[in-house]
């Protein structure tokens, strides 16, 4: 990190986030309760499950950094909560700048419309002017490789298909930060290597890049830093090549003493 980072306001800055889901359940009942009252439907129940607890960090404009960590450990519900698309049920978020995620590509396209008024559409929902959307038209469709289908409606496409409009859509929107959630390898090799390598234009640019995989060489590959989860919290934070090795350390010892 330069000294312009470190004296730069936040491109991503969270304060103390927490988030808990409801686990709706029922009570089991005891025997004497069963045998008087047999038709009775179980009392339901509601409990709490913390997938964040008390999280804070900044990234810095400019940084790629990776979130690693067994499932369950937070890391996706962290990156929901930067996209906007889960709340916070405690704690502050902001971010400065244009937001592009890569979580669930293509889950805003519409099956009856086309491909080209899906991308049109989505670049506008992801913060681009109508005008800006169709300027940039011709560079997604080209990178998506769908020249020949892009006027079909969207129920006709593979799901390969739709996967690469909608990550051409994502990363053809200019954003300041990019959030990436284990789509990485989207399409044959061919594509990835191309979608690979624009992750790179993009770092290259500046681009603040927040990634969660569980592919850990694509993660020290694209990263300047990594922060490491479990059961909600950040228990390392640091270069990557370290932390990838602290918790491979950590689920390699697991599985021993499993075993």
């Amino acid at each position: 990190m330069n000294g312009n980072q470190r004296d730069a306001k936040p491109a991503v800055s969270i304060r103390n986030v927490t988030k808990t889901f409801r686990l709706s359940g029922h009570r089991p009942r005891d025997l004497k309760t069963a045998l008087l009252h047999p038709f009775r439907s179980h009392q339901a129940s509601l409990e709490q499950f913390a997938a964040l607890r008390g999280i804070s960090l900044d990234v810095p404009p400019g940084q790629s950094l990776g979130v690693i960590g067994a499932n369950g450990s937070g890391k996706s519900t962290l990156l929901r909560i930067m996209a906007g698309i889960t709340r916070p049920s405690s704690g502050t978020l902001s971010i400065d700048g244009r937001v592009a995620a890569l979580l669930e590509l293509g889950a805003g396209f519409h099956d009856q419309i086309s491909g080209r008024d899906n991308a049109v559409l989505n670049a506008v929902l992801l913060g681009l002017s109508l005008q800006e959307a169709r300027e940039r038209l011709d560079d997604i469709i080209g990178f998506a490789e769908l020249e020949e289908f892009i006027d079909e409606p969207m129920r006709t496409y593979s799901f390969g298909m739709f996967l690469r409009l909608g990550f051409s859509v994502a990363v053809h929107v200019q954003p300041e930060v990019l959030l990436v959630d284990e789509v990485l390898a989207v399409g044959d090799a061919e594509f990835q290597a191309k979608c690979f390598d624009h992750i790179e234009t993009l770092r290259a640019r500046g681009v603040t890049i927040v990634i969660v995989s569980h592919e850990l060489p694509a993660v020290e590959r694209f990263t300047d830093r990594v922060v490491l989860m479990e059961r909600g919290l950040i228990v390392a934070d640091g270069r990557p090549g370290d932390v990838i090795a602290q918790y491979r350390a950590q689920a390699g010892a697991g599985s021993g003493a499993s075993n």
